[in-house]
């Protein structure tokens, strides 16, 4: 069942003190989903966040909320009579007021606030822990807090900005899922921005890549995934490397790899020059192969262990082997390629190298994808 669209970004520029960060932005997002904003440092995702906010103006286009315009060039509603929640990376607690007091914030008007204060520590699983200060509780708890204060309101829309990323590896995925599971039970729609791939993908529904200031592509996972529309989201989503390749048939492409056979076709012209990527669990261990590749590095992962390849050509690759597959660097291994739907660009440049890592809080595989 469709929902009626919520949010809608409409060509839309905005930046700091006249400084355009983020241009020609347009996405939307429908009443209950969870969409998020993906990419690295300065790319233009926590402006676009405050934009939404009411914090910064737009330079162009403009913000629709539920069918009214809040933000165009020249007009911006003030953030407190937008219905739109936030919660922010470092919690912004107030430290003089109890658990509870800090839930009740934004409802002090509410005429039954305390039953609805107490709903919202049962919701986030904090019921008994209202009289207690900030500084009494951890971190995750406190970010469960900034949570229930964002929604007591019951906001149209909930902004959570990097709010995962003062936590722990192991309380950081744990949270997500929860913080997933409260929205979906309230019905509430959320815009959440964060570098983390695994995260963006435990919690949204739809996910937007940022590059420099412009969404490379608005779309859920799987398509961002399977389907990406540029060669910085291929290479951003999953991570992977590049190898040259000449199309020979609408499914297949000649590389060094050999002939490698897809189950889409492209309409391009027999002979093109293409790119091709290839991610870690594209490249099977085969020992009886003859297509052979030298171990550079190798990171274990537990179930599994991420290797760094390099081919007699030079090119290099990455693979994930089950983790009781264990070779040293250095060593030799016959691998072989099974990549079904094969992720293909008309070759750009060189492709000896992989694309720009995006950032060291991203990991180069992520076994969500």
């Amino acid at each position: 069942m469709s929902h009626p669209l919520l949010l809608n970004l409409r060509d839309l520029a905005c930046g700091y003190q006249g400084q355009r960060v983020v241009q020609n932005l347009n996405l939307h997002l429908n009443a209950g989903d969870i969409g998020c904003l993906l990419g690295s440092s300065g790319c233009g995702k926590t402006t676009t966040l405050r934009a939404i906010a009411g914090f910064e103006p737009v330079h162009e286009g403009e913000i629709q909320l539920a069918g009214e315009v809040i933000s165009k060039p020249g007009f911006t509603l003030a953030p407190e009579k937008r219905r739109i929640g936030m919660v922010f990376q470092d919690y912004a607690l107030f430290p003089h007021l109890t658990v509870a007091e800090n839930i009740a914030f934004g409802i002090r008007k509410h005429p039954q606030q305390a039953r609805v204060v107490e709903e919202m520590l049962e919701l986030v699983k904090l019921g008994g822990l209202g009289k207690r200060f900030p500084h009494e509780l951890s971190g995750g708890q406190q970010q469960r807090v900034a949570l229930a204060r964002a929604l007591a309101p019951e906001p149209q829309l909930l902004l959570l900005d990097e709010p995962f990323s003062n936590l722990d590896v192991e309380l950081r995925r744990r949270l997500s899922h929860e913080v997933r599971d409260i929205l979906k039970s309230r019905g509430t729609s959320a815009i959440l921005v964060t570098h983390d791939q695994e995260e963006a993908f435990a919690v949204s529904d739809h996910v937007g890549v940022f590059k420099e200031g412009r969404l490379e592509q608005w779309d859920t996972p799987y398509n961002l995934y399977h389907e990406p529309l540029t060669p910085f989201v291929a290479s951003f989503i999953g991570q992977g490397y590049f190898i040259r390749g000449q199309l020979s048939s609408p499914e297949s492409v000649q590389t060094e790899l050999g002939e490698l056979r897809g189950n889409r076709a492209y309409n391009w012209a027999h002979g093109s020059a293409v790119d091709v990527l290839l991610r870690p669990d594209d490249i099977v261990h085969a020992p009886d192969s003859a297509l052979k590749a030298h171990i550079v590095d190798k990171s274990f992962l537990g179930a599994a262990t991420l290797y760094r390849l390099q081919l007699s050509t030079g090119s290099q690759l990455e693979a994930i082997f089950p983790s009781h597959i264990d070779h040293l660097p250095g060593c030799e291994v016959g691998i072989r390629v099974e990549a079904d739907h094969l992720v293909l660009f008309p070759a750009q440049g060189s492709v000896a190298a992989q694309l720009p890592a995006v950032e060291a809080g991203v990991r180069r595989y992520s076994s969500a994808t």
